[in-house]
């Protein structure tokens, strides 16, 4: 039968193309409240895919944005997965940065143009026609596949644990899949194993009253903005090494094997220095770039305010700054414990003369998926046969929060398949998919129900 399902996806691939930019014309930006409408488009088009194949498939309210629930029933013995993914996109930025509008799906050179194509429209459509294939020819799929496609995964996905935990009955599974993740390079696909947790803080300097005069009162009391880059800079040392007591205490070290299996990955490095642009490449001493990238804790600043901030020069003392600072953590770590170490880092840094206030924003565990159970052979098999080349297993220096989540309400581990580049401009301008990756994106999806129903026949 999978040959039939297969063959039914080479055939109709030019018309599947076509859906994808029907797809990707909806501007599902769940941020602005101006799209609320065209958001819903969104689900309401996902809704439509699954009920036009024959799944039972119904739109879920939430205080947001709505997410689809569906389920293709029961099957004659396998393991139940839950498909999740997200019909929103992020908005578009500066549209004049773009060669063809972002919602107006623009194909050149055999990659298709549009917010929204790799992240995550075009994978989590790989799943829907694979799914459908399998109704249309076999009228069945030989597992349950259930489906969670959300509209809120851009604004950090504030209904879905009450929809999790709500529909927990309905969504019970023996695996989550999704893509929403990379590939290794152009013609290896990837399954990523582990993600990381983050901790996002503000801290807010204040001074004076109002911003002063630098000559008639600088050096008579702290400035803040000094005060904030005494902060900063004490959180690291010379070797890049986070400085924050405790900081380290829980890592989970890097196994020789892991370390082995990272080390044996063909990782241009040169390259990579080159597609970001930067005239080094730096991090914590005693590690790859791929081991801090993906599994050694960092420090980042990611933004910083306040003072003068137009064009030219005001020599003015800030009475307010403030700088974003986020925590990327790994496995074992735990959130509440290294937010309060940093808060005490802070405090114990900041001079006197200046008040100090650290804002939440926002916090998540890291997240590893356990090797060698069914479902990741049954990915590695399914990636091979789809793409023609077996997968690399890696893992991201990004964050979901929906993999602990998902753990922990549905006691399920998840497995996360890459479709698209690792420089598909996701969040940025010129967003693309590549038009052979949804192909054999969907070809893999297709195939991964099979071999997991085979897995269980033996």
């Amino acid at each position: 039968m999978i040959d039939k399902v297969i063959a039914h996806i080479d055939e109709h691939n030019k018309a599947n193309i076509e859906r994808l930019k029907e797809f990707l014309r909806i501007p599902s930006i769940s941020t602005d409240p101006a799209r609320k409408a065209d958001t819903r488009k969104g689900a309401e088009w996902v809704h439509k895919v699954l009920t036009g194949c024959g799944i039972k498939s119904e739109i879920i309210d939430t205080k947001g944005h709505p997410a689809v629930l569906a389920d293709t029933g029961p099957a004659d013995g396998g393991p139940t997965i839950l498909v999740y993914g997200h019909y929103d996109v992020q908005p578009t930025g500066d549209e004049k940065l773009w060669k063809s509008p972002p919602f107006e799906p623009t194909v050149r050179d055999g990659d298709l143009f549009a917010r929204g194509s790799a992240d995550d429209k075009g994978q989590v459509l790989t799943h829907l026609l694979a799914a459908e294939a399998w109704m249309k020819v076999a009228k069945k799929l030989p597992i349950r596949v259930k489906f969670l496609i959300e509209g809120e995964e851009e604004i950090g996905s504030p209904s879905l644990d009450e929809v999790i935990h709500k529909y927990k009955d309905r969504l019970a599974c023996d695996y989550v899949v999704l893509s929403d993740t990379p590939k290794f390079d152009k013609t290896t696909p990837a399954i990523t194993y582990g993600t990381k947790g983050l901790i996002y803080k503000e801290i807010v300097i204040t001074g004076p009253k109002q911003n002063l005069h630098s000559g008639s009162y600088g050096g008579t009391l702290t400035n803040p903005g000094n005060a904030l880059a005494m902060i900063i800079a004490s959180l690291r040392d010379k070797d890049n090494r986070v400085t924050i007591p405790g900081f380290y205490d829980d890592v989970r070290p890097i196994s020789d094997d892991e370390r082995k299996k990272m080390a044996a990955l063909k990782f241009d490095e040169k390259g990579y220095m080159n597609a970001m642009g930067c005239p080094s490449l730096e991090g914590e001493k005693g590690f790859s770039t791929l081991e801090r990238r993906w599994a050694r804790p960092t420090v980042d600043v990611n933004g910083l305010g306040g003072g003068f901030m137009g064009e030219g020069a005001s020599t003015v003392i800030p009475a307010r700054v403030f700088g974003k600072v986020s925590m990327r953590i790994v496995p074992d770590q735990d959130p509440a414990k290294i937010a309060k170490a940093f808060e005490k880092a802070v405090m114990a840094a900041a001079p006197p003369g200046v008040r100090v206030e650290i804002l939440d924003h926002s916090s998540c565990s890291a997240y590893v998926s356990p090797m060698g159970t069914p479902g990741m052979d049954a990915a590695g098999e399914a990636l091979k046969l789809g793409f023609g080349k077996a997968p690399v297993f890696i893992r991201e220096g990004g964050t979901l929060p929906i993999l602990p989540m998902f753990k922990k309400v549905l006691g399920a581990d998840s497995i996360m398949m890459g479709f698209c580049m690792p420089d598909c401009n996701a969040h940025g301008p010129n967003e693309y998919f590549g038009l052979d990756d949804f192909h054999k994106g969907t070809r893999a999806s297709a195939y991964f129900v099979d071999v997991l129903a085979r897995a269980a026949r033996r």
